[in-house]
């Protein structure tokens, strides 16, 4: 497994990361994503520690709490072998101190994951959403003392827009608190609009991208085909609405790329698509999830091999978009891309 830099930090994570999102099953959502139990989990982990995929992923939102818990007692007798990753911010409840990123909701949400993970501290926090409500100073500040007092070793975003994060890490210059390293994003084959302000920002700024979903939420698992139903099993058929949206020209467009190289390369569609994101600026790690064992070690075949120039360029080709304003002239108008090149015509050939 290969180790890289999270961001501009000296926090070294593995190039494939494991999601918990499965881990409880509680819920309408969370429950079509997997049910997985402790027991479950522990052989999960196991896979994991031994492919070298030593960063687990969670949040609080995900089952109301029982990823956390679940993925807890997975890990048990082993902190030392694995990096936490959760989340908070988004509702847990309905009342008004149980969504957010205030003082007092921040300091009560790591409390609880601290003891839903059995741990006494977390070595990456990040902040589900933007919260508009919480002056930014009051969320950094927070941030810095959870810091000090040794219950968070690093920090990061979720689901930021671009001026919300370059606004964070400016106050935090400016008060010498602690530096957003990672921004936890969604980015794939079908879903590239991270590269239009978000990756030119984490370059320029340093900050690791923690890509979610790189199966552009299921669809490019090799199982959903043009002119067919979905799968029985698909969790699409009850999820589908809650994850980005994808036009089924481009879905189809770059699932028979990835069909074409996948009968060049002998590997499966899921692989080629995470070894694609595996190449992109400033990608720092790539989170995989799995229901079962046999989907974990497919995903986890996609390292220790690399597509070939042109096959990336296919893929490329097949799920490019046109960007929008005010991106679409620095990409198209040779002036433009002069005074501004973007990070992808600089690193990815």
């Amino acid at each position: 497994m290969e180790f890289r830099r999270l961001g501009a930090s000296g926090l070294m994570v593995p190039a494939l990361s494991f999601g918990a999102g499965t881990f409880g099953g509680r819920g309408e959502l969370f429950g079509a994503w997997g049910t997985t139990d402790a027991a479950e989990a522990r052989r999960l982990v196991d896979i994991c520690l031994e492919a070298g995929a030593t960063m687990f992923d969670t949040a609080d939102v995900y089952s109301g709490g029982a990823s956390e818990e679940v993925l807890g007692a997975a890990i048990k007798g082993r902190r030392d072998q694995v990096i936490l990753s959760t989340k908070a911010g988004l509702p847990m409840g309905d009342g008004p101190w149980d969504a957010g990123t205030s003082r007092s909701r921040l300091v009560r949400a790591v409390e609880d994951a601290l003891r839903r993970l059995g741990t006494d501290y977390i070595d990456l926090f990040q902040l589900h959403a933007f919260d508009a409500g919480t002056p930014v100073q009051e969320v950094l500040s927070t941030l810095d003392d959870l810091v000090r007092a040794g219950k968070l070793r690093y920090t990061g975003v979720s689901n930021f827009a671009g001026w919300q994060l370059m606004k964070s890490l400016a106050v935090a210059d400016r008060h010498g608190y602690p530096r957003y390293a990672a921004h936890q994003v969604y980015y794939s084959l079908v879903g590239r609009d991270y590269e239009w302000e978000l990756m030119p920002l984490a370059q320029d700024q340093g900050v690791g991208a923690v890509v979610w979903s790189p199966l552009g939420w299921g669809r490019l698992t090799g199982k959903v085909r043009r002119g067919r139903p979905l799968p029985a099993g698909s969790r699409l058929h009850t999820t589908a609405d809650y994850g980005p949206p994808v036009a089924e020209e481009l879905l189809f467009r770059v699932v028979d790329a990835l069909d074409e190289i996948a009968g060049e390369t002998g590997k499966t569609v899921p692989q080629i698509a995470i070894n694609w994101l595996l190449r992109r600026p400033t990608v720092s790690s790539v989170i995989i999830g799995a229901r079962d064992e046999a989907q974990l070690r497919q995903n986890l075949g996609a390292v220790g091999w690399s597509l070939t120039a042109d096959q990336v360029a296919r893929l490329d080709a097949a799920s490019a978009r046109t960007a929008p304003y005010p991106y679409y002239p620095y990409e198209r108008q040779e002036g433009f891309a002069r005074l501004n090149p973007h990070p992808l015509a600089r690193h990815v050939g």
